[in-house]
């Protein structure tokens, strides 16, 4: 079986569109749909059909296009359980554990409340790839708006679990200020370092720097790394529980 085809491009200000093609059954998903005509413009440069859009949460940046998109092609719209009555359009609700079949691979849902209360990713094992809409970035993570930071860090705790291979796609370009406020938490990180100006070079010349491997993520990204002595001397908590430490860092995101 051939692998899926995964496409990346901007959408509105800062968002990312995502589009998973199966070249053989012609199953196209969108991943959130954050801008119907951006979306739309793709799958006609590519001949795609849609037949899908994932939701991964209620946020009007991520489901605008929902209804645009469903009347247009008829796709079925996916999304969390928990926001189900503020996702337009949608038709199956999602709940943390669920398996449900995409072009013959099994997807996965896990929920991952914090930045909404029922935000969940989707996991496809066998492509390697996780779309974690907005509880995850590259570099970074979300704002915790809905939810509490308990709930956040453990979001993150679950997909920390995945394989390093995985490729995780995000809902937003924000990659550079998140290197530049990763690197005030733990500026003598090399791989950050390094990482920071891998990515200053991509958007430089106008490249999007999603997807990022998860192994990147777990040597780069703050988030991920409560348990470093550099981070929790940084924040002056070295003796503080690793949730804690996550509570501190995101804070002091909110305000850089």
């Amino acid at each position: 079986m051939s692998h899926l085809e995964m496409h990346v491009f901007p959408c509105l200000s800062d968002n990312i569109g995502c589009l998973v093609h199966d070249h053989k059954t012609g199953a196209t998903a969108s991943i959130d749909a954050p801008e119907a005509k951006a979306v739309e413009a793709e799958l006609i440069k590519r001949g795609w059909q849609l037949t899908h859009i994932f939701t991964t949460h209620h946020h009007a940046d991520h489901t605008d296009g929902n209804l645009y998109l469903r009347d247009l092609y008829g796709c079925r719209i996916l999304g969390p359980a928990g926001e189900a009555e503020k996702i337009p359009g949608i038709e199956k609700m999602l709940a943390d554990g669920e398996v449900f079949s995409f072009a013959g691979r099994d997807v996965h849902v896990i929920a991952t409340p914090g930045h909404t209360l029922g935000h969940i990713a989707f996991h496809i094992p066998q492509e390697y790839s996780l779309f974690a809409g907005d509880t995850l970035f590259a570099l970074g993570c979300g704002r915790v708006i809905e939810g509490t930071m308990e709930q956040m860090f453990q979001s993150l705790e679950k997909l920390k679990k995945l394989s390093p291979h995985t490729h995780v796609y995000c809902g937003h370009e924000y990659t550079v200020k998140n290197a530049e406020f990763a690197l005030t938490i733990e500026p003598g990180n090399r791989a950050l370092q390094q990482r920071a100006h891998a990515v200053a070079k991509e958007r430089s010349e106008g490249k999007l720097t999603v997807p990022s491997s998860l192994g990147d993520e777990v040597k780069t990204n703050p988030y991920f790394r409560s348990d470093s002595a550099e981070i929790r001397k940084t924040v002056g908590l070295p003796e503080a529980t690793d949730a804690e430490v996550f509570a501190e860092v995101r804070l002091r995101k909110n305000n850089f």
